[in-house]
């Protein structure tokens, strides 16, 4: 590579003699050019004046040696201004062969540390493949125990799973059975409360001044004074507000709950709070048939669908135990559930823009909440 560095040099140094030799070669030339010039105006001289003054100008010899002084001096200039630059360029090659020695010199050194870490490396990756081939012996025999056990688990899992399908049946009958013994129960609450009547929105600062008995005839006598008429005194078994405990947060007044000895009494007065609302001393009270608490929650989630058919004139019913029923173009329907009521409403556009099923029961379970 030193060699290679020192030719470049050798060749620089001809192409400055060889530049020289032409810049001489052109002076050679220009001088030849002046000295023709010369020799024909000496040649010239012994002929006519008449006739060198018509040939050749007075001023033409005098503009082309100002010419040739102005060439030969710009021709000086290009050539120092070249050898210069030569120099230049021959100081940074020599610089750029130095560092070109030097980056040798590191890339041999890196070579012989490379060299010693591949040998580093195939003494490593030697060792590492025989304890390789021993891992994988290991693993082998691990996978084939993995293997084995998969198998056992597989079966396991079949019979698990067999299991679980038997369970999810009976889990599926019970639930059926539970479904079937919860309405069961709630019915069963409903009749035994078939002698009760609720009475909702009663002050309850009446409860210190007259006894709750007292109330209830009174509120008869005042609202359907028929019924007292023929049947006489209204005879009562119990009654009593619902909870128990007041609780102080609550702004409305709690429910009460009457249970009448004779079901035809009570069915009266039930028909006529049907018919009109309810006043006592002033303030309005509504009469409901007492239900079960499941029940009566499932009549709440109708609340305000029924007051928006009330407001259409829907003539909406709560029938037994929590079933919604509206009259509409000349047909009674009945709903179960509210998402059968909702069905029901998007396919007739003119009612679903009217019912806003969901913004509803949202409203109605964050007050419930």
């Amino acid at each position: 590579m030193r060699g290679a560095r020192a030719q470049p040099n050798k060749g620089s140094k001809e192409g400055i003699n060889s530049s020289k030799q032409q810049k001489k070669k052109k002076e050679i030339t220009i001088d030849s050019f002046c000295t023709g010039n010369e020799q024909r105006a000496n040649e010239t001289e012994g002929e006519d004046p008449a006739k060198e003054k018509s040939e050749i100008p007075a001023n033409w010899i005098q503009a082309l040696e100002e010419l040739k002084m102005q060439f030969k001096t710009q021709l000086k200039e290009a050539e120092d201004n070249w050898e210069k630059n030569l120099k230049t360029k021959i100081s940074h090659l020599e610089t750029e062969n130095s560092v070109l020695k030097a980056k040798i010199n590191q890339l041999e050194n890196e070579a012989k540390e490379m060299k010693d870490e591949v040998k580093k490396m195939k003494d490593d990756l030697q060792r590492k493949s025989s304890q390789k081939e021993k891992d994988d012996q290991k693993t082998k025999d691990e996978i084939q125990s993995l293997r084995t056990r998969i198998q056992q688990l597989e079966l396991s899992n079949l019979t698990r799973q067999q299991d679980t399908i038997k369970q999810n049946q009976k889990n599926e009958k019970i639930e059926e059975n539970m479904k079937h013994l919860i309405h069961k129960t709630e019915d069963l609450e409903s009749h035994s409360r078939r002698d009760n009547l609720r009475i909702i929105g009663l002050p309850e600062d009446h409860d210190k001044r007259k006894s709750l008995d007292i109330i209830l005839q009174e509120i008869i006598k005042e609202n359907c004074p028929q019924i007292l008429e023929q049947e006489g005194k209204v005879e009562i078994d119990r009654i009593h507000r619902s909870p128990s405990v007041l609780n102080p947060q609550l702004t409305t007044p709690r429910n009460v709950i009457a249970k009448f000895r004779n079901y035809q009494t009570k069915g009266k007065i039930l028909q006529a709070a049907k018919k009109k609302s309810f006043r006592y001393q002033g303030t309005t009270v509504r009469i409901t048939q007492d239900l079960a608490a499941s029940t009566l929650k499932k009549r709440k989630a109708w609340n305000m669908i029924f007051r928006k058919a009330r407001e259409l004139s829907l003539q909406p019913r709560i029938s037994y135990p929590a079933n919604l029923t509206i009259f509409l173009q000349g047909k009674v329907w009945s709903f179960n559930k509210i998402e059968e009521f909702q069905e029901f409403v998007k396919k007739r556009p003119d009612l679903n823009r009217k019912f806003d099923v969901q913004a509803q029961n949202s409203r109605e379970s964050s007050k419930g909440n």
